[in-house]
């Protein structure tokens, strides 16, 4: 597995919380009888993950990579690939489909980005085609798409945890990586995490803040914390987080390496006891939990720290599996292992794949450097 270069230090705060930002945004063609506006009504009871959920799916909202086509153009006239991404993945993923697209010209790729636990349930709970689901952890697959919806898993990347922040940060000239928590303990400095019951960054920003309990030796350490951040401070998925950092409303946020880089953020690096990369402490990592919500939000599952990876499959219910197949190719191709190790994120080489009996005919898995 290669590692990126290290760019961190190298040593010892506005928005709505419901909103999803993923790029450019355009309305889908509606059939006729399609109601023409939508009014979601919530409440505090209501969550921002569930709201994003009826708008997306309702609205019909994509992301086309097809540029501003003509009010003719339609999927009868061009074929279309629907990917499903966590958003830690929307800078390589869109490098990609325009690579694709190079070679495919006809091809309209259409990017979404949530959290994968959302993406999830967009297809489990409200029936989206999807053609390709990129997630930010593997398991998020296996635990909510298994067996119903999918069936295997190419696991083909991996990250680690960081805190990212700027030189508007307080504090920021005397964090490092022996006394961060202390410099989050402090009075007026603001940080936040992703919501792990939506994105994998946010249980692993909880799980990385247990883990430093005792990697630290700090009783009720994660406790201080917690109770040290308010709910305004979680947002549905990491990149939702990135505003508030820039505008200085937020002062550090938990993130992965691949984003805190591609967005020039300044790093702070953390221990690999704790950072969830390496699999020499597998071990250790699983020594802490969290709970998240199951394959329904009243149902619960114990997640337990590992080594992040990031896996891709195409749903049963993939309406253009060939080309389904060709992008997930691509994925795993050169180019595009260039494009994701160009990024700051490393990929696993060579890639794993669970279930390899019921990879679909056509992916083509590369061997892997000796």
């Amino acid at each position: 597995m290669k590692k990126p270069p290290d760019e961190s230090r190298g040593h010892p705060r506005t928005g709505d919380p419901g909103m999803i930002q993923t790029g450019e945004i355009r309305p889908v063609r509606r059939p006729a009888g399609f109601a023409k506006e939508i009014v979601l009504k919530s409440s505090g009871l209501v969550s921002p993950v569930v709201a994003c959920l009826a708008f997306c799916a309702m609205a019909g909202l994509v992301i086309s990579m097809n540029g501003c086509g003509s009010a003719g153009s339609s999927s009868r006239r061009s074929p279309s690939l629907t990917v499903l991404h966590a958003g830690s993945l929307s800078l390589p993923f869109k490098q990609m489909a325009a690579a694709f697209r190079e070679e495919n010209p006809r091809v309209e790729v259409r990017l979404e980005a949530h959290g994968s636990r959302t993406c999830a349930r967009h297809i489990s709970e409200l029936g989206r085609e999807v053609d390709v689901f990129g997630s930010a952890d593997s398991e998020v697959i296996q635990n909510l798409l298994f067996p119903q919806h999918a069936s295997f898993v190419i696991e083909f990347a991996t990250n680690e945890m960081v805190i990212a922040y700027t030189d508007r940060s307080r504090r920021h000239q005397d964090i490092f990586q022996d006394n961060w928590y202390r410099t989050l303990l402090e009075e007026g400095v603001e940080f936040g995490h992703s919501d792990p019951h939506a994105d994998p960054c946010g249980y692993r920003a909880v799980l990385t803040m247990k883990l430093s309990e005792k990697h630290y030796g700090e009783e009720g350490l994660y406790q201080r914390l917690a109770d040290k951040m308010p709910r305004r401070n979680i947002r549905p998925k990491e990149v939702d987080l990135l505003a508030l950092l820039e505008t200085g409303e937020l002062d550090y946020i938990f993130i992965y390496r691949s984003v805190a880089r591609q967005h020039g953020l300044k790093i702070l690096s953390l221990p690999p006891q704790i950072n969830l990369s390496s699999p020499e402490y597998a071990l250790f990592y699983q020594s802490v939990s969290i709970r998240i919500t199951g394959k329904t939000p009243r149902e619960e599952i114990v997640r337990v720290g590992a080594p992040m990876v990031y896996g891709l499959t195409i749903p049963h219910n993939s309406p253009n599996r060939e080309l389904a197949v060709a992008f997930v190719n691509f994925v795993l191709s050169p180019r595009g292992r260039e494009i994701m190790e160009a990024g700051g994120q490393p990929v696993l080489d060579p890639p794993r794949v669970v279930n390899p009996g019921r990879l679909p005919p056509g992916i083509s898995l590369p061997a892997g450097d000796e």
